[in-house]
């Protein structure tokens, strides 16, 4: 049994006949014949009366009726459906990201959100280093990430280029200062995060080369308590930029320039490199190519090679 089969079934009950559901789907009488013929076969029961001109039905063809309509009423909704998928009229938005990674989407998805007012955005919050098997294993369909990944089968597109900042509190000697050499920083109480990172990483290595002490008096499980700890006079951060650049604006923490500090980094958002986005995540990607060409930089689009 297939929906054209049904389809015929239908056409002939409503057309009252088989001659006038033949001219309904375009078809010849014989090939409408046959049609039914092989529906008959295959239920094991006769649907129409063998002698009535005007698609009566038998009973087995009464109760095939209702079952027919509705199939063929859901195959309507089905292609409605994935219609409206094309059309941006439903659909869900898929993202991991982790606390830093998310201030990027925050713009994006602000645009995003006036031109796709009907799709469901639900952004992940996870570990860096577990958002590329996330994706790999289809817990999400994109992710953000401050690295690369080395795995074959995802693809990255580099988004933002962003840098690292020192912030101190407005009250705090060094924020009179321009800028300020590692080595001067030795005597500072930094304020860290308590989950290793690249970032972590690199400011630990940068402070070893210069033969510099890193006093870490206190570690906090999130970007927003590090920060608001620096503009309370606790200490000092090393932080992403993008992550500090509202309070730098309102004046509630200041940067200095570290000449040593190696500061561009980028931001990558991942897929899958064998697989076909949803409608919702390749306008998410037409939004970040439109912003990257209007804006510039640090807005990026360029798809690694």
């Amino acid at each position: 049994m297939d929906l054209a089969q049904l389809e015929t079934f239908i056409a002939i009950i409503e057309e009252r006949g088989f001659s006038r559901a033949a001219i309904r789907l375009h078809r010849t009488q014989p090939a409408v014949s046959q049609s039914i013929r092989r529906l008959e076969e295959e239920l094991g029961e006769r649907l129409f009366e063998r002698y009535a001109r005007d698609g009566t039905l038998t009973a087995a063809g009464e109760v095939l009726r209702g079952y027919a309509e509705r199939l063929l009423r859901l195959r309507g909704e089905a292609a409605s459906a994935v219609d409206e998928l094309r059309s941006l009229a439903r659909g869900r938005l898929t993202v991991a990201a982790n606390e830093y990674t998310s201030h990027f989407l925050l713009s994006c998805l602000e645009i995003y959100r006036h031109a796709c007012p009907q799709i469901g955005i639900y952004v992940q919050r996870s570990l860096a280093s577990r958002i590329p098997d996330e994706i790999l294993q289809r817990s999400v369909e994109l992710g953000v990430l401050s690295f690369r990944p080395e795995q074959e089968a995802l693809d990255a597109i580099c988004v933002y280029e962003d840098d690292v900042a020192f912030v101190v509190d407005r009250r705090h000697t060094l924020a009179r200062q321009a800028s300020v050499s590692v080595t001067e920083l030795g005597a500072q109480n930094f304020i860290g995060h308590s989950v290793a990172s690249p970032l972590r990483r690199q400011i630990t290595e940068l402070f070893e080369r210069w033969k510099t002490p890193l006093h870490t008096g206190v570690q906090l499980p999130s970007l927003e308590a590090i920060k608001r700890f620096v503009a309370m006079g606790e200490g000092v951060a090393i932080l992403p930029g993008l992550a500090v650049q509202q309070e730098v604006a309102r004046g509630e923490l200041v940067r200095v320039q570290v000449p040593e500090l190696d500061s561009r980094r980028r931001l990558w958002l991942v897929h899958r490199r064998q697989s076909t986005l949803s409608h919702a995540a390749r306008a998410l990607l037409k939004v970040l190519e439109t912003q990257a060409s209007e804006r510039g930089a640090p807005f990026l689009y360029m798809p690694a090679g």
